[in-house]
């Protein structure tokens, strides 16, 4: 069996060659992958990140990928309806199971350039298509003329679409032998985008999207040598279409803490984007307030694109609009801005009521608790 980031759903964890890079249930970077160190290598060899075994995987429609015959998909549904249930989402192997993940690629591209040379798999390149498609609803849906500035009402017209031929979208990605899989993964990437109701827009429509690339991970589509390209590649141009979203229909943010939350939208890629900037030679956390900084790198780096977008959106001077991240600026090194924005992000997004309130759990992030072995 190859490597894959997550095993599948209900398979057996071995100590061999097929040992996922997030173990289910550890909620923790994996550090006893093969192949690892070359993930986090200077750079000096760019495009050599795959592992050895995974050269030799098969196709992603071998039969050899399918997952265990017990295993049974489900539509994802709301568990987590009261404060107190709040303590049974952070035992849940979907908690551990989620955080791992967003580890473990926060782990992959650590001191990598957006422009840094990596494996691009055939699913890559699928879920690529998949949001290129979302992009052009959008062009297909201009926004309407109504009194009310903000939550353009076209937005519903493209959220309908989406709803409509979301498990069509999924099932290019996912190969036909796992195709019990995309009713129960549809539902994240319906959940990813906002909500049509409000026409809103926060982490946790995010957290949707990681949860459903995560789910990806667990029926093997996506693999051990595909983590660097789920957050340069997918992950990126689902922002990229998330922001388009976002102007085109004036989407509220959701749930906003206005000048004390980190952003309005987005939370990951200030994760992943100041991993990639640790132990960067001249860019230090002081630089990103630096305009003439962000214009000349935020091409190679997350975390400068989202202040480069932050700064286009809204006026008056950074430390008023953007308080939390004028503070994060004065930080001594990217590595300390790293861990403190993921214990931020458990504080203020992953232990919020208000966001979890809306996850969904399944087969896949299921809600029982930790099994342990």
């Amino acid at each position: 069996m190859s490597s894959k980031l997550l095993e599948p759903a209900g398979a057996h964890l071995s100590s061999g060659s097929s040992e996922p890079l997030v173990e289910p249930g550890r909620g923790r970077v994996g550090a006893r992958v093969k192949g690892e160190r070359g993930l986090q290598a200077s750079g000096s060899a760019p495009g050599r990140s795959k592992m050895a075994e995974g050269e030799r995987q098969p196709p992603p429609d071998s039969s050899e990928e399918a997952p265990p015959a017990t295993q049974n998909f489900i539509i994802p549904k709301k568990e987590i309806h009261t404060v107190p249930d709040m303590g049974k989402w952070k035992r849940s192997q979907a908690y551990a199971d989620y955080i791992g993940f967003i580890l473990t690629l926060n782990e992959g591209v650590k001191g990598k350039k957006l422009t840094f040379e990596y494996r691009v798999s055939e699913a890559i390149e699928k879920l690529v298509a998949l949001l290129n498609t979302l992009d052009r609803w959008i062009d297909e849906t201009p926004p309407v003329d109504q009194p009310s500035r903000f939550g353009n009402k076209a937005y519903r017209t493209w959220y309908a679409k989406l709803d409509e031929e979301a498990e069509n979208l999924v099932a290019t990605v996912v190969p036909t032998h796992l195709a019990a899989a995309v009713p129960e993964v549809a539902v994240y990437l319906k959940e990813s985008v906002g909500n049509s109701t409000r026409i809103d827009y926060g982490t946790g429509h995010e957290a949707a999207f990681a949860a459903f690339l995560c789910c990806l991970c667990k029926i093997g589509v996506l693999r051990v040598d595909d983590q660097i390209a789920i957050v340069f590649k997918v992950f990126n141009r689902y922002l990229e279409v998330m922001r388009k979203l976002q102007k085109t229909y004036r989407m509220e943010p959701a749930g906003s803490q206005g000048v004390w939350g980190l952003d309005d939208f987005q939370f990951l890629p200030f994760i992943w984007g100041s991993s990639q900037l640790i132990d960067h030679p001249y860019l230090e956390p002081r630089h990103f307030v630096d305009e003439k900084a962000v214009n000349e790198n935020h091409k190679d780096y997350m975390f400068l694109e989202c202040i480069l977008f932050i700064t286009e959106m809204k006026t008056g001077p950074f430390a008023e609009h953007s308080n939390q991240l004028w503070n994060i600026s004065a930080v001594p090194s990217w590595s300390k801005v790293n861990q403190g924005l993921i214990r931020m992000y458990k504080a203020e997004c992953l232990e919020k009521f208000p966001v979890i309130q809306h996850f969904k759990f399944g087969s896949l992030l299921p809600i029982h608790p930790v099994t342990s072995g």
